[in-house]
């Protein structure tokens, strides 16, 4: 009886430890999600297409497509999201059901909020950041248990940073716009927009193709990344596919978007696939 007694208090000393560390994962999201909203600007200016009149010619028709003229630029999105998430290989995907909420302040960061993936005993849910500096990967099994944590070094953060800049030309266009220091570049073919984006010492090159008026149809770069079977760090390509544009405050966004690994090989798997349901632009309190 006594050793059965001290099995269970080690056991609940192990759930409260792992409670602990769960609620110092969502308080340190928590401030790093109100940093992220004080990026945004305190007044904003309007759109006006002269902004963007010295453009190679894709990348001012994509700022004519995703901005209406007189539109505050927000530089600062709150994106609400359902869909699947891919936790396994391409010949078995073993997509989950999620939700999620995003906050995209770049070229600063994001947070991607997983409120829930998978269903019964298998929910996952956390957070995949950058924010002030810094990086991280914390997911959890039914609230409890660790599955993935990462984060904390350069790699992490140079991979994370690709994907802040990536996903500014689906859903932050504002923040792409010349006078916010992108640098766009001449492609040579006439519906592909390319642009460098630099934050500190980091650095990020993406490619937009777009239709004629202009509708971006899909995103990519050489992503800073770990996911291949060496799991080696290295340049490789990531993007996605984005559709059904809606109008959000005079923004044009894409409310599907699919995205992953390998992008245009034939190992490409899109492991994310969302349907957006909200994009708001938070404003600074007083």
């Amino acid at each position: 009886m006594a050793y059965l007694g001290v099995v269970v208090v080690l056991l609940v000393a192990a759930v409260l430890a792992m409670q602990a560390w769960r609620l110092t994962d969502n308080s340190a999201m928590e401030k790093a999600w109100t940093w992220l909203q004080s990026q945004a600007p305190a007044s904003v200016e309007a759109f006006d297409p002269a902004m963007v009149e010295g453009l190679p010619d894709a990348a001012r028709r994509y700022f004519l497509y995703t901005i209406a003229p007189g539109t505050p630029l927000h530089l600062v999105s709150e994106i609400h999201m359902s869909g699947e998430i891919g936790l396994g290989t391409k010949e078995a995907p073993g997509y989950r059901p999620m939700r999620a909420r995003q906050i995209l302040a770049p070229p600063h960061g994001f947070i991607w909020r997983l409120e829930r993936a998978g269903a019964g005993l298998m929910q996952m849910s956390g957070s995949d950041g950058m924010a002030n500096g810094r990086s991280w990967t914390r997911f959890w099994l039914n609230a409890t248990l660790p599955v993935a944590r990462a984060g904390g070094d350069e790699n992490h953060l140079r991979a994370s940073f690709g994907r802040a800049v990536a996903e500014a030309a689906f859903w932050a266009p504002a923040a792409l716009l010349p006078q916010h220091g992108a640098c766009w570049e001449e492609t040579g073919e006439p519906n592909l927009a390319r642009a460098i984006i630099t934050h500190g010492t980091l650095e990020q090159a993406i490619e937009i193709a777009v239709a004629e008026n202009g509708q971006p149809r899909w995103v990519q770069f050489q992503r800073w990344s770990n996911a291949n079977p060496e799991k080696a760090w290295r340049l490789q390509p990531f993007g996605g596919y984005l559709g059904d544009f809606q109008n959000f405050e005079g923004f044009t966004l894409p409310t599907q978007v699919e995205a992953g690994n390998h992008f245009g090989t034939e190992a490409y798997l899109p492991f994310f696939r969302v349907r957006v349901e909200e994009v708001r632009f938070p404003v600074p309190k007083s």
